[in-house]
């Protein structure tokens, strides 16, 4: 796969036990911790919008703000 060749910061918050165990297990698997989210965060993507997700493809504003609007359950 190849590498993206441009980079945002994404911080989350998130339970101290959850953050070690979620560490101790990306180290299990010898990839780090950055790594896994990003490997998830594209999985979700490609589930999501039913598509492979390439480097390149370009998302327009009015998929994210749909793709949002069909996901807010409860006020979230």
């Amino acid at each position: 796969m190849p590498i993206e060749s441009r980079t945002a910061r994404l911080t989350i918050l998130i339970d101290p036990r959850k953050k070690a165990v979620f560490e101790r297990l990306c180290a299990d698997e010898d990839a780090t911790p950055s790594q896994v989210v990003r490997r998830l965060i594209r999985e979700y993507i490609e589930r999501t919008s039913g598509k492979p997700w390439h480097a390149e493809d370009e998302v327009s504003d009015e998929v994210v703000s749909s793709e949002q609007g069909s996901r807010r359950v409860g006020g979230r």
